[in-house]
């Protein structure tokens, strides 16, 4: 009994990893580190309760997260669906995947560089890494604006290859 339980609840956690992001169709919500759980309820509630995280408050994704969510249930065969969005603890790019990180890279995004101070981290004071391009490699990179196509990412040039790409910020 216990097997199939965990079967259920992994294919429900299967439904809901494989959502992508809309603002960055190559990234799933469980790459992004936003999908914090999947449970499947007792008596009287949703069959199964979702639970996400923004990448930041006031994220605009969140909605269409949230229905992307409901309708892949919907096709799995799971119609009785709950989505909860949480704030606390605020979302942090280090909750991100491995995997998500080489997907950001492989699509042309800076991936996140360092670790963000979502801890508290106290010490000595930290200095800003310098963000590698995507195109080539190349460390000889600037920053253009500090919010480029969406308020996670920076925009930046490369200024050996002259190409332009976002950089997802470290939160």
């Amino acid at each position: 009994m216990a097997t199939r339980a965990h079967s259920i609840h992994q294919a429900a956690w299967d439904v809901a990893a494989a959502v992508c992001d809309p603002e960055i169709p190559v990234l799933t919500i469980a790459d992004l580190g936003i999908l914090r759980s999947v449970e499947m309820s007792s008596a009287g509630k949703p069959a199964v309760q979702v639970t996400i995280t923004p990448t930041y408050s006031g994220c605009p994704a969140m909605e269409a997260i949230r229905d992307d969510i409901l309708a892949a249930f919907a096709r799995a065969g799971w119609p009785d669906v709950e989505v909860a969005t949480v704030l606390s603890p605020a979302w942090t790019t280090d909750w991100m995947s491995a995997a998500g990180r080489a997907k950001l890279e492989e699509y042309g995004i800076a991936a996140p560089s360092g670790q963000s101070r979502a801890g508290g981290h106290s010490g000595p004071v930290r200095l800003a890494l310098q963000v590698k391009c995507p195109q080539c490699r190349s460390l000889n990179t600037k920053e253009i604006t500090r919010f480029g196509s969406t308020s996670c990412k920076a925009l930046y040039v490369c200024q050996d290859c002259k190409e332009p790409f976002d950089y997802f910020k470290v939160l």
